[in-house]
């Protein structure tokens, strides 16, 4: 607790963006957010009060920064298993906790859970033998690390074993023909409250999320609750505390479930205008076991469109925001205090309004400006 204002004091174990907006919600909470960072150049390190520089992978420095704590949290799944486990050994509150975050952190792990809850999951198997699998689904298929893999990194689509990455351990996934894909975000506290957010539209392109459209455009209503029903399942069944989004894949023969996160998720920026209660508060609100808030929308239609890095050259990105708010004084941008390097992902925009077509149109034009204006 806080002496100063009474109230918790919540530590998050990374520093980047998550983490920065993470912040922003807790400054309105009344809540002092504790970031443990790599640098003190993390995006949320150049905002918060009380930062600790260390290595997420060091017990010792995650033990200093528990200290004084009423929780732990993540900005990211890459804390080992072991550390987790000492610090709620400890005495440390730590959510979600190791056995929940197995899932997040190790794919195979997943997938084998997932397959005896009887929850539907591409077709899949554990290398390396590859050629067998492949005989069965056809080529191409899919390679997926078992851990460390995020914002397309550590996967692949392979057209045959020789071109293979070299890998500790993988499983290989059939290449699912599917329609689009979406994410069903919840949050779920201590106690066992649940609160659902409108299902999404997820747009990728080379691996990375570039759009998120919300509500998920055309969604049968029926699939869309059946898609929160799931996820509201895998967060009771896996003992989530915080968010969990659930990315999933829309085929012709219903939802397939691709992978799991247990913090704030890129498919849920849209929430900071878009929804009654940003994912943020959400995920804070959860981890401290206050009553969730509300998940509807602020408008008929919300779009969320990552900003990534452009070439070097043309504009400063300062100028760019100027003319980007002369141009559409409606736009929000949320800037992550990252160097700009080409295809990084250093912001986004969100446009709300009546339309989606309309709201898309809005979102994507300020993506594109920020990048590329010359």
């Amino acid at each position: 607790m806080d002496t100063r204002t009474g109230l918790p004091v919540v530590g998050m174990v990374g520093g980047g963006q998550l983490a920065r907006m993470t912040h922003q919600a807790a400054i309105a909470l009344g809540q002092s957010l504790r970031v443990l960072a790599v640098s003190p150049d993390d995006g949320a390190a150049l905002v918060a009060a009380d930062v600790h520089v260390g290595q997420h992978t060091d017990l010792d420095a995650l033990r200093a920064f528990a200290k004084g704590c009423d929780v732990v949290t993540f900005d990211h799944e890459h804390v080992p298993q072991e550390h987790i486990q000492a610090l709620a050994a400890d005495g440390y509150r730590v959510l979600p906790g190791a056995a929940a975050l197995r899932f997040a952190q190790d794919k195979r792990a997943m997938r084998e859970r997932l397959g005896e809850l009887g929850v539907p999951v591409p077709r899949w198997a554990p290398g390396p033998d590859v050629d067998a699998f492949a005989a069965e689904t056809g080529w191409p298929v899919v390679v997926k690390a078992v851990r460390g893999g995020y914002d397309g990194r550590g996967v692949w689509v392979v057209e045959s074993a020789t071109e293979l990455p070299d890998l500790p351990e993988f499983i290989v996934e059939e290449r699912v023909p599917l329609r689009r894909e979406l994410s069903a975000l919840v949050a779920r506290s201590p106690y066992g409250q649940v609160a659902a957010y409108p299902v999404v539209e997820t747009v990728q392109r080379d691996g990375i999320c570039v759009e998120v459209l919300a509500p998920a455009p055309a969604l049968d209503p029926g699939r869309a609750v059946e898609a929160q029903r799931l996820a509201i399942r895998l967060a009771t069944e896996l003992d989530v505390v915080g968010l969990l989004a659930v990315e999933l894949f829309d085929t012709a023969d219903g939802l397939l479930v691709n992978e799991l996160a247990m913090r704030p998720h890129n498919s849920g920026h849209w929430t900071i205008e878009g929804a009654r209660t940003s994912q943020f508060e959400q995920h804070l609100r959860a981890v401290l076991d206050y009553p969730l808030g509300d998940t509807g929308l602020t408008a008929p239609a919300v779009v969320m469109a990552n900003v990534l890095g452009g070439e070097p050259g043309g504009m400063s990105l300062d100028e760019r925001v100027h003319h980007l708010f002369a141009a559409d004084p409606g736009i929000k941008l949320h800037l992550y205090g990252k160097q700009v390097r080409p295809g990084r992902k250093i912001g986004h925009v969100t446009a709300v309004g009546s339309s989606m077509a309309q709201a898309r149109e809005r979102a994507r034009a300020a993506a594109s400006w920020l990048r590329e204006a010359r």
